[in-house]
């Protein structure tokens, strides 16, 4: 049953981002129930996508402490796997910290942000440009890392 599940995780997933972004019973909250059950079973099954939007939500929308956490955890899962956006997320996290556990750890948040931009990642380079310019997250200043970040983000920005 497992491998079955896994197999369909990316429909799972499709299915319930079609639910979650559908017009149709914007304000039902059954629609948002079901499309967040359909988002944990695909996260469960691995899917890379549903781990990395699911997380976000429960992350930043959660209604209480543990839920948030919870998505934060699977933020993480994503990001170990490298999906871009959670990456960028997780150094957010581990910049700011989130109750007791995430801790702040500035290395992570670099090595998180880092991974994100090299893959292009708008905001991750917006960050790693600033950190270079103005130093923080353990870096001191540095015009030159600042200016190959400013490079990468005008190669990577929609002309």
């Amino acid at each position: 049953m497992r491998t079955l599940t896994r197999w369909l995780s990316p429909v799972i997933f499709w299915i319930a981002n079609a639910v979650f972004r559908s017009p149709l019973f914007k304000t039902s909250r059954w629609r948002h129930q079901l499309a967040m059950k359909l988002f944990r079973v695909a996260a469960e099954s691995g899917s890379v996508r549903a781990l990395s939007m699911y997380g976000h939500l429960l992350h930043f929308r959660g209604e209480d402490v543990s839920s948030r956490i919870q998505g934060g955890i699977y933020l993480q899962r994503a990001a170990e796997k490298g999906d871009i956006k959670a990456l960028y997320q997780m150094g957010r996290i581990h910049e700011s910290g989130f109750e007791h556990y995430f801790t702040v750890k500035p290395a992570q948040s670099l090595a998180c942000y880092r991974a994100a931009a090299e893959q292009g990642h708008p905001l991750a380079l917006k960050r790693m440009r600033a950190v270079y310019e103005e130093g923080g997250l353990g870096e001191a200043p540095d015009r030159a890392e600042a200016e190959h970040w400013r490079q990468l983000q005008e190669q990577h920005s929609p002309a």
